[in-house]
């Protein structure tokens, strides 16, 4: 403290260091740092107010406690950033890793699909995330993919099919066509050196193989369009009518056989829309399989009649029937079920597979029911054209004015 008079009065802490002012110790109202004298290195903070009855007062402070204090303080703040640092990091390390959580799924999956597990989806997410709407597309997508992939493998397993058919076809056709032309070849080498010695049962086997060529040929050509889906030239046609027309023919071919005709009970009438050609060749060829495969004893008989939406046409015999095992291959290409079936018949072995195949073509089914013992049932079912079909298909003629 500087007295008005110029004397000077100081008072000291237990401090040794000295703060070194200016030499009229006034530093200002303003807090001015200090150093010490003496080369201490103890800073002071220092302020001067000048009182009203004339008297200067310096006032000076240690700094060491306040730095002290401030260095603690720092550490402190350092030690709970670094803390919060460290939570903050895990937590977004824990965020992050759930969020790409579906992303690891997603690469599981598509490894999955990659190794041949078409079925497998993604896991559903909330629709409204950005996840959710990508996991929707890529299911979507995947399932897609999955009906893709099944469509071409069917394909494909179809095609093998198919060729592995048109092969075994092509190797019956000509099993069956070599037959009668080795037949032909040797009874004209027999005739061309001179051994035969019945010209004319020579010339008769001649010409009955080659009938029975040109048959098979003609069986080949039109199990060749049906199998092109050729057009059928479709009408109203009366199966009624048909059925008389085919158990005519057939007592005209075997008038010693007892074949009858009988009418089925069942709502409307027998008319289909179909090709009339096509059906008269599918009832020839039934009773022609019943009357060549079985005893001149048995009878045959061929009912027609309706069925729900459906028109009917049934020929039965009483004959030896066949096997369980024949029965699912009967309508195959070819296929003989015994000896009864044998070329010596007269049949191609295509009979009963172009009856399939013109029943298929006019959306229709044919099946069989037989036992050994028990004679054999073909059961043709073909879509019935309605009352108002019938009407839809009658011209209409226009009146007078």
């Amino acid at each position: 403290m500087i007295s008005p008079d110029g004397q000077s009065y100081t008072a000291l802490n237990d401090n040794t260091a000295i703060p070194a002012g200016p030499a009229n110790n006034d530093v200002g109202r303003h807090p001015t740092t200090l150093p010490s004298i003496g080369g201490s290195k103890t800073l002071w903070r220092a302020v001067s107010v000048r009182a009203s009855d004339g008297y200067l007062t310096t006032v000076a402070i240690d700094l060491a406690d306040v730095r002290s204090t401030v260095r603690s303080l720092v550490l402190l703040q350092v030690g709970i950033g670094s803390a919060v640092l460290v939570v903050l990091g895990v937590a977004g390390y824990a965020v992050v890793r759930r969020s790409l959580r579906p992303l690891a799924e997603f690469e599981q999956t598509a490894a999955a699909i990659g190794a041949g597990q078409l079925d497998r989806r993604v896991p559903q997410w909330h629709p409204r995330t950005e996840v959710g709407r990508l996991s929707l597309a890529l299911n979507g997508m995947l399932a897609q993919i999955q009906r893709a992939v099944a469509s071409a493998e069917s394909s494909a397993e179809k095609a093998r099919d198919s060729e592995d058919r048109m092969r075994q076809f092509i190797t019956d056709a000509s099993h069956e066509l070599r037959t009668p032309l080795t037949t032909i070849r040797g009874f004209a080498e027999l005739y061309r050196q001179g051994a035969a010695r019945d010209v004319g049962m020579l010339l008769s086997r001649i010409e009955s193989e080659a009938s029975r060529m040109g048959l098979l040929v003609d069986d080949l050509l039109l199990l060749a369009r049906l199998d092109a889906h050729r057009p059928l030239e479709l009408c109203r046609v009366d199966l009624l009518a048909l059925a008389s027309d085919a158990a005519h023919d057939a007592r005209a071919m075997d008038p010693k056989r007892r074949i009858t005709l009988e009418v089925l009970d069942g709502p409307g009438t027998p008319e289909v829309l179909g090709d009339e050609s096509r059906l008269r060749q599918v009832l020839r060829n039934l009773v022609a399989n019943a009357i060549q495969h079985t005893p001149e004893s048995a009878d045959v008989t061929v009912r027609v009649g309706t069925e729900g939406d459906d028109a009917i046409l049934e020929v039965a015999d009483d004959g030896p029937g066949m096997s369980q095992e024949d029965a699912l291959r009967v309508f195959e290409r070819f296929y003989r079920a015994d000896s009864s079936r044998a070329r010596a018949s007269g049949g191609t072995g295509l009979g009963l597979s172009i009856v399939d195949s013109l029943v298929a073509a006019h959306g229709g089914a044919v099946t069989v029911t037989t036992a050994l013992g028990e004679g054999c049932c073909f059961r043709v079912s073909l879509p019935r054209v309605s009352d108002v079909d019938q009407l839809s298909l009658t011209p209409v003629v226009p009146g007078p004015p």
